[in-house]
C-alpha cells in the first residue's frame, strides 16, 4: 500500500489544505499582533495612565509578554491532544479561543472606568490569546506538512508561516486606516476598539473554512498503528514526556533555530513603533505604514524562501537570513534615524526579507525533526519555549535598553547576539530536506539479545 506521505497529493487537495491553514493562521496572528500594536500606541494611556510615556509602554508590553508566557502551556496541552486525537479538532478550538479573547478585548472598560480591574481583565484575556496561539502554530504547519509530499514540503509548509505577516498586514492596515481617518482623540476614545471587534467576523470566516478540511493522512496512519499496538497490550506514553525523553536534541534545535528569528521579528515590527514615535518624535502613521509595506513583501517572500529550501536545503536558506540579520541589526537603526519615511520603509522591508529567509523554511525544518506520534508536541514545545525568551522579552528588553541608554546601539547588539545563537544552532544541526514524515517513532530501549539458529543468520531473540 502506498504511504500517504509519499503519494503525491492532488493540486486541488493540497491547495485547499494550505488555504485553510493560511487563513486560520492569518486571523490568529491578526489577533495576536493587534495587541502588540495597541500596546505600543494606546494601551499605555488607556490601561496604565499616570506613568511616564516609556514606562507606560513598558507596562503595556509586560502584559503583551504574558501572552507569550502562556504559549508553552498551550503548546503542551494542544500538542498532547493533537498527537492523540488529531490536528484538525485542535485547530478549530484554538481559533475559537483566540477570536473570543480578542473580541472581548474590544468590549473592555478602561482604567478610567473601573480602575485597576481594567489591566487585570486585559491580562487575563492576553493569557487566553497566548494559550490559543501556543497550540495554533504546530497544528497549522503539521496539517500542511503531513498532507504534502517530501519534495515540495518547504514550499507548501511555508504558507501557514505567511499567516504571520498576513495577520500583521491586516492588523497594521486596519490601524493605519483608522489613524488616517480619525483624530488622535477619537482613536483613543473609541476607535481602537474597532479592530478588536472585527475579529469576531474574521473568526466565523476562518471556522467555516477550517471545518471543511480533512485530517492529516500521516496522523491517521499513525493513529491506526497506535490502535493496533494498544490492542496488543502496548501502553502509550504521554507524547510530551516521550519527546523530551527521546528527542530532546530536536526540541533544543527548534528553540535555537527560532530564537534569533523571533527576536528580530518583534524588534522590527513591534519595537519599531515605539522607536519612531517616542524616540524620533515621528507620527505613528510613519511606523504603521512602514510595517504595512514591509509585511506585504514579507508575505510573498516567505513562500519563495520555503521553495528555495526545497532546492538547496533548510539550513542554507536559514543561514542566509541569520548571517544577513547580524549585520542588518546595526544598519536598521541607522536608517531609522534618518527620519525619512522612504528610508524607514526600506529598513523595515529589508529586515523582514532577511527574517523571511529564517522563517520560510522553519515549518518544514522543525516538522522533519520529529516522528508523527510526537510531532505536534515536539514542534509546539520547541517553538513556544523559544517564544518566551524571544518574542516575549524582545520589546521589553529593547524598550528598557532605549530608556536606560537613550541609544539604539545596545538594542542592535542584543539583536545581533540573538541571531548569532540561531546561526550557531543551524550550523551544527542536521539537514532535514527530503526526510519522510511517515517514519515511526522508536523509543530508546535496551539492545535486543541476538541468538543464532542452525543454518540461519542472526535474529533477535524475541522473533
Amino acid at each position: 500500500m502506498t504511504s500517504p506521505a509519499t503519494a503525491a497529493p492532488s493540486a486541488t487537495g493540497i491547495r485547499r489544505i494550505v488555504a485553510a491553514s493560511l487563513i486560520g493562521t492569518t486571523i490568529e496572528w491578526y489577533d495576536f499582533f493587534l495587541y502588540g500594536s495597541a500596546a505600543a500606541l494606546v494601551f499605555n494611556e488607556l490601561f496604565f495612565p499616570g506613568s511616564e510615556p516609556l514606562v507606560g509602554t513598558l507596562l503595556a508590553f509586560l502584559t503583551y509578554a504574558i501572552g507569550f508566557a502562556a504559549r508553552p502551556l498551550g503548546g503542551l496541552v494542544f500538542g498532547h491532544y493533537g498527537d492523540r486525537i488529531g490536528r484538525k479538532r485542535l485547530l478549530v478550538l484554538s481559533l475559537l479561543l483566540m477570536g473570543g479573547a480578542t473580541f472581548a478585548m474590544g468590549l473592555l472598560p478602561t482604567h478610567a472606568s473601573i480602575g485597576v480591574g481594567a489591566p487585570i481583565l486585559l491580562t487575563l484575556l492576553r493569557l487566553v490569546q497566548g494559550f490559543a496561539l501556543g497550540g495554533e502554530w504546530g497544528g497549522a504547519v503539521l496539517l500542511v506538512s503531513e498532507h504534502g509530499d517530501d519534495a515540495r514540503r518547504g514550499f507548501w509548509a511555508s504558507w501557514p508561516q505567511a499567516g504571520a505577516p498576513g495577520g500583521n498586514l491586516l492588523a497594521t492596515g486596519v490601524l493605519a486606516v483608522l489613524a488616517a481617518v480619525q483624530s488622535d482623540a477619537a482613536f483613543l476614545a473609541w476607535g481602537w476598539r474597532i479592530p478588536f471587534l472585527l475579529s469576531g467576523v474574521l473568526v466565523m470566516i476562518g471556522l467555516w473554512i477550517r471545518v471543511s478540511v480533512s485530517e492529516s493522512p500521516v496522523f491517521l496512519e499513525a493513529q491506526a498503528r497506535a490502535a493496533e499496538q494498544a490492542a496488543a497490550g502496548a501502553k502509550a506514553k504521554p507524547p510530551v514526556a516521550e519527546v523530551f525523553r527521546t528527542n530532546w536534541r530536536g526540541v533544543l534545535t527548534a528553540i535555537g533555530t527560532r530564537l534569533g528569528e523571533n527576536i528580530s521579528y518583534y524588534v522590527i515590527t513591534a519595537f519599531l513603533l515605539v522607536y519612531v514615535t517616542s524616540h524620533l518624535g515621528l507620527p505613528k502613521s510613519d511606523g504603521l505604514n512602514a510595517v504595512l509595506i514591509g509585511s506585504a513583501i514579507h508575505f510573498v517572500a516567505i513562500p519563495a524562501w520555503g521553495a528555495l529550501s526545497d532546492r538547496i536545503g533548510r539550513r542554507v536558506v536559514t543561514l542566509i537570513g541569520s548571517v544577513g540579520m547580524i549585520g542588518w541589526a546595526f544598519a536598521f537603526f541607522a536608517l531609522l534615524d534618518s527620519r525619512s519615511f522612504p528610508v524607514i520603509a526600506t529598513a523595515v522591508t529589508v529586515g523582514l526579507l532577511l527574517h523571511g529567509a529564517m522563517y520560510g523554511p522553519q515549518a518544514a525544518f522543525i516538522s522533519e525533526m520529529f516522528a508523527t506520534e510526537v510531532r505536534y508536541s515536539g514542534a509546539s514545545m520547541g517553538s513556544q519555549l523559544a517564544s518566551i525568551i524571544g518574542g516575549a522579552l524582545a520589546p521589553i528588553v529593547a524598550v528598557a535598553l532605549l530608556r536606560d541608554y537613550d541609544s539604539s546601539l545596545p538594542v542592535s547588539i542584543y539583536l545581533a547576539a540573538a541571531v548569532a545563537v540561531t546561526t550557531l544552532t543551524v550550523l551544527v544541526a542536521k539537514e532535514t530536506r527530503g526526510r519522510s514524515l511517515t517514519r515511526e517513532h522508536r523509543p530508546v530501549r535496551a539492545p535486543v539479545p541476538v541468538t543464532r539458529r542452525a543454518g540461519h543468520d542472526a535474529v533477535p531473540a524475541d522473533n
